[in-house]
């Protein structure tokens, strides 16, 4: 590959003296965007092998990452991070290659860019086309998830957008290690880089930075904790793709199978407590026969419940359900659980608690499938399958960046097209108006 770049001293820039958060922002943004105009100069071979390339720099560099990722979780068990945290956090050589191997299936995705949406020749013989194009400089703010790093870092170069992240405390020397691992990757192929940068200062105030950098920066994600989130769209002046809870139900319905319904509970909540794909709310029929069963598998597994009045009349050791739980994410081993008088009530219940992330429904009968497809307003809907299937990966869309459960512009799993927006071009053969 043959391309021209600006030399990067540092694989994470350091903080000038005196440098306040917003000059940093513009830096490091200017920076960016430098090497956002070289990518998308890049063909989709050339970005592919440069995704290759990070992912046998990320190989390479496994005792470094995990050694960083150790002083991490070391740190968050002085600090008192809770199970689901520290499993969010932690690395292993399994985990760290499930991410290299993420970054190589990006590479084996197709490139969105330069595809062509839809054409038209209008009566005056002009020919419009849609095309899809990279969005830019996009922030991500992220908490304690390292594989976050390069999950943005493989999505963000593949779709030609350069990126710019924030990580969490909790995470720091694992992020510095994978950042510094992807970039050694791309620079080995001719790719500035600048193109995937990291902030590189903790400081809150460059989160506010970020946020008004209007101009700079052409979108913000945030993934992390609902206070995070919720900062973020409320302080931003920049477009903002994210989602705040990860309130998730799973309904079993009167006509569900058995069987399927106790293995398809214990996994939507068990699997994997602490993401934003786990069941959070249980909702049984009454006239499910099998209620029982359902809630004494995951009570068996571990799993608080916390109910209603049917359904602590299921088993003793349901605790009571307050107000609150049934808007409650809990990202540990805790569930709501509510016995509910058919397929409306359930829908109703999930229209009044769903944060429109992922909710499911196991039944046998079509048309009760079909209803709740059709009726749950939320940005995944599922039938017979676990809600922790909620994944860019396992649509096989790649790494995401994150789910968007908003209206606008991308829904769900956000991977290469949400990353893209579009732009006319019109070619004519000398028209004017009249």
């Amino acid at each position: 590959m043959t391309v021209q770049t600006t030399p990067v001293a540092d694989k994470v820039a350091d903080v000038a003296a005196g440098e306040s958060p917003e000059d940093l922002v513009a830096r490091l943004a200017r920076d960016g965007r430098a090497a956002q105009r070289v990518l998308a100069r890049l063909s989709e071979a050339q970005k592919a092998e440069a995704l290759r390339a990070a992912a046998a720099a990320l190989r390479t560099a496994e005792p470094a990452i995990l050694e960083a990722n150790a002083r991490d979780v070391a740190a968050g068990e002085a600090k008192g991070l809770t199970g689901s945290m520290l499993d969010r956090l932690r690395l292993d050589s399994d985990r760290l290659a499930g991410i290299a191997d993420a970054v190589e299936q990006v590479a084996s995705l197709p490139d969105p860019v330069g595809q062509v949406i839809d054409e038209v020749e209008r009566p005056n013989g002009l020919r419009l086309s849609r095309v899809r194009i990279p969005i830019g400089l996009i922030g991500i703010i992220y908490e304690s998830r390292p594989n976050v790093t390069a999950d943005a870092a493989a999505l963000c170069l593949r779709s030609g957008n350069a990126v710019l992240l924030r990580g969490g405390s909790e995470a720091l020397h694992s992020n510095r290690a994978i950042q510094a691992a992807f970039a050694t990757g791309l620079e080995s192929v001719g790719i500035p880089a600048a193109a995937i940068q990291l902030v590189p200062t903790q400081d809150r105030a460059v989160v506010g930075a970020m946020l008004t950098a209007a101009g700079l920066i052409d979108m913000i994600v945030p993934r992390g904790g609902k206070s995070l989130v919720a900062r973020v769209q409320a302080d931003a002046r920049v477009p903002v793709l994210a989602h705040l809870d990860g309130i998730c139900h799973t309904y079993i319905h009167a006509a569900a199978d058995p069987e399927m319904a106790r293995q398809v509970a214990l996994n939507a909540k068990m699997r994997r407590t602490g993401i934003c794909g786990a069941m959070e709310t249980l909702l049984l029929d009454t006239q499910f026969p099998e209620a029982e069963t359902v809630v004494a598998g995951l009570l068996d597994a571990g799993c608080e419940l916390r109910g209603d009045a049917r359904a602590q009349a299921l088993d003793p050791r349901i605790l009571p359900a307050s107000g609150e739980d049934w808007d409650t994410e809990y990202l540990d081993a805790v569930l709501s659980v509510a016995v509910v008088d058919g397929l409306d009530a359930a829908l109703d219940h999930i229209a009044a608690h769903s944060s429109h992330h992922t909710d499911a429904i196991v039944t046998g009968d079509d048309a009760a499938a079909e209803r709740f497809l059709n009726e749950v307003d939320s940005a995944i809907v599922m039938v017979n399958a676990s809600s922790q299937f909620a994944d860019g990966g396992e649509f096989g869309l790649g790494a995401e960046i994150g789910i968007a459960t908003g209206r606008l512009h991308a829904r769900g799993p956000v991977a290469l097209e949400g990353l893209t927006t579009y732009k006319w071009q019109v070619r004519g053969s000398g028209q004017t108006r009249p």
